[in-house]
């Protein structure tokens, strides 16, 4: 979604940042009247001051909330691995997560547990949340998203095994159907050694404790 023609979109937060996102202008202009002609068939008003620039507003959230189309997350992963002699399991823990459900077009969120045993190689810690977030960005479903992060963890370092856990919330269930407030899902993926009931269990056991 980043090119030389794209135009930056300013949003200055309390702390001094400058957040600067890039869109393309077409892109936003076409999905602009579509929008519109959505809140047409709601039964809103386009035109009035509170919804003037929601058209433009919708289209550029939900290309900001659909960027993973953009990434490789595999390329993520090799733009830093570094050969290394360590053997035990690397966790990275509590990464949040917001996607959003391809059936119905809304958010889903919470957090993964990602794991792998090194063989022969690392990655730099912030490639694996970054890998989270390529895959996340997209129109998804629980299920196929856990397998997505563990399968390309799994080709990118050849490892001897990963693990992965997500637990998220789905405001599909939450805001409409059985609106079940306080339900979770809880879906899981692994490969390699942690198909052994012992590295499992240790993995399970390290994402659950809190440390002192």
């Amino acid at each position: 979604m980043i090119n030389d023609n794209n135009i930056p979109d300013r949003d200055d937060d309390i702390y001094g940042y400058e957040k600067i996102d890039r869109y393309n202008p077409e892109l936003i202009e076409n999905l602009s009247v579509h929008y519109k002609e959505i809140l047409n068939l709601l039964g809103e008003h386009p035109g009035r001051e509170g919804l003037l620039k929601t058209p433009e507003r919708v289209a550029k959230a939900m290309l900001y909330l659909t960027q993973g189309y953009d990434a490789n997350p595999k390329e993520i992963l090799n733009s830093a691995l570094f050969k290394e002699e360590y053997s035990q399991m690397v966790v990275v823990k509590d990464i949040e997560v917001y996607s959003m459900c391809e059936h119905h077009m809304l958010p889903f969120f919470g957090k993964a547990h990602i794991a792998y045993i090194p063989n022969g190689y690392v990655v730099g810690l912030s490639k694996i949340p970054r890998v989270v977030d390529a895959y996340s960005r997209r129109l998804q479903v629980q299920e196929r998203l856990t397998n997505e992060i563990r399968d390309c963890i799994q080709d990118a370092l050849q490892p001897i095994g990963v693990g992965v856990v997500m637990e998220c919330r789905h405001l599909c269930m939450c805001m409409r159907g059985v609106q079940k407030q306080n339900s979770v899902t809880t879906t899981s993926a692994f490969s390699g050694g942690f198909f052994q009931e012992k590295t499992r269990s240790e993995f399970l056991h390290l994402i659950s404790s809190k440390l002192s």
